[in-house]
């Protein structure tokens, strides 16, 4: 499949549901608004790619990489329990690849956060200041 970042444009369920974190070399990183769950995705900038195997195997392996960066420094910045990370896509088809800081105490321990509870946006400080403490741990 011919890869390519041109006329790459987020799914619009992406853009109303995050804020965007940082761009890695692959990946933008956003953060969900849900402050129920630190709660990051990574959306690869490649137009009309659903699956992460129709990545090329360069960016199968550089999204890896990037995974488990991020993965790393929210598990650091958050202390998490575990961290959970899934590429579903169910719902909205481009792909994105979730990043979860899950603890023993959060609402939906130890299931999947999907429709457990209402999401609680975040105030826009609280968002922002988490916002930078990861792009900080990701540089």
């Amino acid at each position: 499949m011919n890869e390519t970042h041109q006329s790459f444009e987020l799914h619009p369920q992406l853009a109303q549901d995050s804020a965007h974190v940082t761009m890695l070399s692959l990946c933008e990183v956003r953060l969900i608004n849900d402050a129920n769950y630190p709660w990051l995705l990574l959306v690869p900038q490649i137009a009309g790619i659903r699956e992460i195997h129709q990545l090329s195997d360069a960016n199968q392996q550089t999204l890896m990489h990037e995974i488990t960066h991020v993965s790393k420094c929210c598990e650091a910045v958050t202390g998490a329990d575990k961290m959970n990370v899934a590429a579903l896509g169910n719902m909205v088809p481009q792909l994105h690849v979730h990043v979860i800081a899950r603890f023993e105490t959060d609402a939906a321990w130890p299931g999947p956060v999907w429709g457990v509870v209402p999401a609680i946006p975040y105030e826009q400080s609280r968002l922002d200041m988490f916002a930078d403490k990861i792009k900080a741990a990701l540089d």
